[in-house]
């Protein structure tokens, strides 16, 4: 089952302190970015941010899950804490400052 744009946009509204924070949909679901790193995701209408020391300390007693088959474990965040924008706020930058810097993508060769 395909995420909603509304939940989405909830999230972003929430988050919408942490930094420059944008959503991109992937095959139906969503990557969440914060300043310019994948910092969640949005599968089947639940949140998953990816794991980090200080996410985790501040999360205390997580749940990990897989946002898909295959997928690296993310900490999964309950609907009930969507509606605390500021613990939300918190929490993206933490997880953010503490995920590397993207590498660069190589410029595509176009003359084919």
């Amino acid at each position: 089952m395909a995420s909603t744009q509304g939940n989405v946009d909830f999230i972003l509204e929430q988050i919408a302190r942490a930094g420059c924070v944008h959503a991109r949909k992937m095959f139906g679901e969503y990557a969440v970015y914060c300043d310019g790193k994948v910092t969640a995701l949005v599968c089947d209408d639940q949140l998953f941010v990816k794991q980090t020391a200080a996410g985790r300390a501040l999360l205390g007693d997580v749940v990990e899950a897989s946002p898909y088959p295959g997928a690296k474990r993310c900490f999964l965040i309950s609907g009930e804490l969507w509606d605390d924008g500021a613990f939300l706020t918190k929490l993206f930058r933490l997880t953010a400052s503490e995920l590397p810097t993207p590498k660069p993508k190589k410029a595509r060769n176009r003359s084919r």
